[in-house]
């Protein structure tokens, strides 16, 4: 399969807390930038995410817009197969749909019961696939692409999707999920860094971000199973942890990380602003744009 992403995009969690004109502006000068793909995440705290793709595929002419992802406790199989029809025949097949079983207190506080998660990702993938879209269709449908981490969700992911996209990971899990998924399917990895000259505050940076998803058991045996101890996976992790999964630096070092991902096995690697602003992330993805642009 084509890479439709493009080599390296946005993963831009920021756009889910802000109005739909700041982030139309936002969307668009992303767009202008050349940035190939702008990903956006789903949370009991943030926008709907089809509700915000279509926001910002509205906004935009040529940029791929991603759910990074679409929680599939957040709507039955129809609705969610229906929205991203609808979506990318609307926008020029603009539209990737990524889907995830998410955590179990993100489901939780849905009001949701969180099942096994690769049991539950194929009944559901079952009853996308069913599903009957009758209003005018894109030219291709759009594309699915599954949150994978662990080898079976790899597996799932390169049977019944376009790819797996992964999240919060080191270069050696890319080395492992290409291995994997094979040689056809896409696989798109998220890169965070946080742009500082004050190593101190930009270690905070990486220590607040990390222990938000340490606390999430799937991120944590993730990291286990790469061989990170468990002292190293406690509280915000271990100083290789952080150094292995986000890059603080300059935009060099960001570069030479997303290089390292995609010589390791990825198709696309998203790169995350952890910044303390939407406008701060913003800054720092200008900056960086011109040192990722010829990965």
């Amino acid at each position: 399969m084509s890479n439709f992403l493009g080599r390296v995009g946005v993963w831009l969690a920021a756009l889910g807390g802000a109005s739909a004109a700041v982030e139309r502006d936002a969307a668009a000068e992303l767009d202008d930038a050349g940035w190939g793909t702008l990903w956006i995440g789903e949370s009991p705290r943030s926008k709907e995410a089809l509700v915000h793709a279509g926001l910002l595929l509205a906004a935009t002419p040529r940029i791929e817009v991603a759910t990074g992802i679409a929680n599939i406790y957040g709507r039955d199989a129809l609705a969610a197969k229906f929205g991203a029809e609808a979506l990318a025949e609307a926008h020029g097949g603009r539209f990737a749909l990524g889907l995830g079983v998410s955590h179990p207190p993100l489901v939780e506080a849905r009001g949701a019961d969180y099942a096994k998660p690769v049991a539950t990702m194929r009944a559901y993938l079952d009853a996308y696939e069913a599903a009957s879209y009758e209003p005018p269709a894109p030219a291709e449908p759009a594309p699915l692409i599954l949150a994978a981490l662990g080898p079976r969700m790899l597996e799932l992911a390169r049977d019944r999707s376009a790819g797996a996209h992964t999240y919060f990971v080191p270069v050696e899990h890319t080395r492992r999920a290409r291995e994997t998924l094979g040689d056809g399917p896409l696989l798109a990895v998220e890169l965070g860094f946080v742009l500082d000259s004050d190593a101190e505050r930009a270690t905070e940076a990486a220590r607040e971000f990390a222990v938000r998803y340490l606390a999430l058991p799937n991120y944590a045996n993730n990291l286990r199973r790469l061989g990170y101890s468990d002292e190293e996976v406690e509280g915000s992790g271990s100083e290789r942890l952080i150094e292995d999964t986000i890059v603080r630096g300059d935009v060099g070092a960001v570069a030479t990380r997303a290089g390292e991902h995609l010589a390791a096995g990825a198709d696309h690697v998203c790169v995350q602003p952890i910044a303390p602003s939407l406008d701060v992330a913003l800054a720092w993805l200008r900056e960086t744009r011109a040192a990722v642009a010829e990965l």
